[in-house]
């Protein structure tokens, strides 16, 4: 079985196939960010890279089982007041997804992505239904997201009772606690980021974590030991159900990058579990 992955990031696909037990003789990856590509290296060498969707000749490639994508959501986000859809420079990459899709018609499938005004777009070029999942089905994090996929899925995960604070660690560094000058501009903007969803203080649910969570006013923030932080790598890699330490090889800036743009691995796994290949024949539409 070979499996193309274009957008790959950190390697998520790859463990979501392992604990779907899932087998596969080679995985080709297109990414084009350094420190997602070492992280993925790192856990999984034997990870054919690619690099730019943009410059791959699918023609070079062997016969591909499986195809996947997380295509850039930038210009089709809710976040984005400026969004062009899937004109715009980035989520119109999700044409090379459909390209590589055309290439191996009898692949099986997955896309996910956000939603927005581009789904119904996406569901016709498609011509599937996307599955409606949201992350705080089995992580506390609000993290809404559509699936198109070939294969069928007839269930639910397993519904989870786990509150952020359950993940959050006992102790951490200082550098996680927020300076005087921020909790001064949190002051001002604290109504304004909370309705907006940017922020939350919330210790039962944290909000969507994002590749920008590294900026100092963009995040989840928790109150411990009477203080304000923000969370910790690692608590964001238990909300995106990886592996801990998975990041641990890059810097934080970098891993909340990597992490926010990554999948909630056990909601991908799920999916996979119903995965028979060359049988998920059945349209969603």
């Amino acid at each position: 079985m070979n499996v193309l992955s274009l957008f790959d990031g950190i390697g998520c696909l790859q463990i979501a196939l392992q604990r779907a037990n899932i087998e596969y003789s080679n995985y080709y990856a297109s990414e084009i960010n350094k420190d997602a590509i070492k992280v993925t290296q790192h856990h999984f060498p034997n990870t054919i890279q690619l690099g730019d969707v943009k410059e791959i000749d699918f023609d070079t490639l062997p016969q591909i089982d499986f195809i996947s994508a997380g295509s850039p959501c930038q210009d089709i986000s809710s976040l984005n007041k400026n969004r062009l859809g899937l004109s715009g420079n980035k989520s119109s990459l999700f044409y090379y997804f459909v390209k590589a899709k055309d290439k191996w018609p009898h692949a099986d499938w997955l896309l996910e992505n956000v939603k927005g005004p581009a789904a119904k777009q996406i569901t016709t070029t498609l011509k599937r239904r996307p599955i409606r999942l949201d992350s705080r089905w089995i992580v506390p994090q609000r993290r809404p997201r559509l699936y198109w996929t070939s294969i069928v899925v007839n269930t639910l995960p397993s519904r989870s009772i786990i509150k952020l604070s359950d993940l959050l660690q006992s102790e951490v560094s200082d550098k996680y606690y927020q300076t005087d000058a921020w909790l001064k501009w949190w002051g001002r903007n604290k109504e304004n980021q909370l309705a907006k969803m940017y922020s939350t203080l919330d210790d039962t649910l944290a909000n969507c974590l994002t590749a920008r969570m590294y900026k100092s006013w963009n995040g989840n923030f928790v109150t411990q030991n009477g203080r304000i932080r923000r969370l910790t790598t690692l608590e964001c890699e238990r909300l995106q159900t990886l592996p801990e330490r998975y990041t641990s090889m890059i810097s934080d800036s970098k891993a909340y990058e990597a992490i926010g743009n990554g999948w909630t691995v056990d909601i991908i796994t799920h999916i996979l579990k119903h995965y028979k290949p060359n049988k998920n024949e059945k349209s969603n539409l």
